[in-house]
């Protein structure tokens, strides 16, 4: 599929996840079969200071191209000079409509976005016509239950220039609660020409296969079916264009992985940060493992690389 004039390899896309979306787990993801990945998402205005945190977010591995880069922030002018900043590193700017978080929204940014129309049409409008690449936003279904808009929203952002929206099935009221409502993804995708990508409670093929089915979405963008998970591209993958049901990753291959990733993220970091950083994760990859739980807490406070190896082997001997 195109999103603009870029040429994606498939339409199964790695959500941008807020500490989860690290560079090395995107490169895993993209070799797992992912056709876009997409970075955390970075402050435009910590980027306007050159925040060497928000700096390293946007970290990519020449092995995830195509890569988009995802921007938060609600002042058009900022959004639009630091997208012109960034483009030659990336094939896409996403611009985040859809973050719930309290301390997102409190400055009108993330899903509050989608109660000020204008504004919307505004950023998009600034930045498509800041950069060469193409431009896409990320929203929610509305920001509240009493004001469903993401349809308007989105039709707001194709008039403005955006070359294709990804929609989450939830308010920002749900956070993730509840079942997204795919019947807003379906009603987006009837009512604009652009690519329709369609985001929630996305965790086996068959929930992928249902997506495209009964919404008619371009693509699908899978978030938290992929932490610990991202075999899930390649099962989808296999399961729409077969419809083979790949088995799932056994315990030895899900233990060598984290340690790759870990291996990756301390090469990038430092043992001390990455160690840190990767406990979630281990986490997550280790779910249903036989007798993952009992050294959960062993996991979360370990600290050196040769300790986490040394747990983990310990699983794989067991299961």
């Amino acid at each position: 599929m195109f999103i603009g004039k870029i040429e994606i390899p498939n339409n199964i896309f790695l959500a941008p996840m807020a500490g989860v979306t690290d560079v090395s787990f995107r490169a895993i993801c993209r070799e797992m079969g992912a056709g876009l990945t997409y970075t955390e998402m970075v402050s435009a205005k910590a980027l306007m200071y050159e925040n060497d945190r928000t700096l390293e977010l946007l970290e990519v591995d020449e092995a995830e191209k195509p890569a988009a880069a995802q921007l938060f922030g609600s002042d058009p002018l900022i959004l639009a000079r630091e997208a012109y900043r960034i483009q030659d590193k990336f094939d896409i700017i996403d611009i985040n409509m859809g973050c719930p978080a309290p301390k997102i929204t409190k400055n009108f940014e993330g899903s509050a976005l989608m109660e000020k129309p204008n504004l919307v049409a505004e950023i998009v409008r600034q930045v498509s016509s800041a950069v060469e690449c193409p431009v896409t936003i990320k929203i929610r279904k509305g920001f509240s239950k009493e004001n469903p808009n993401a349809v308007q929203i989105a039709k707001i952002a194709e008039q403005n220039g955006a070359r294709a929206v990804t929609i989450h099935g939830r308010t920002r009221e749900q956070f993730y609660s509840g079942k997204a409502d795919v019947d807003i993804i379906k009603d987006v995708k009837n009512n604009v020409g652009i690519p329709v990508i369609g985001n929630g409670d996305i965790f086996t093929p068959e929930d992928a296969k249902r997506m495209f089915d009964y919404t008619g979405c371009d693509a699908i963008m899978i978030g938290r079916g992929a932490e610990g998970n991202p075999w899930i591209f390649s099962r989808v993958n296999a399961y729409l264009r077969d419809k083979d049901v790949l088995p799932e990753p056994t315990a030895e291959e899900k233990i060598e992985l984290a340690l790759r990733h870990t291996r990756g993220q301390i090469q990038k970091k430092g043992e001390y940060i990455a160690i840190r950083e990767m406990r979630k994760h281990i986490i997550w990859y280790t779910k249903g493992i036989k007798n993952a739980a009992k050294l959960r807490n062993d996991i979360v406070r370990v600290e050196r690389y040769l300790d986490l190896e040394n747990i983990l082997m310990k699983l794989v001997k067991k299961s």
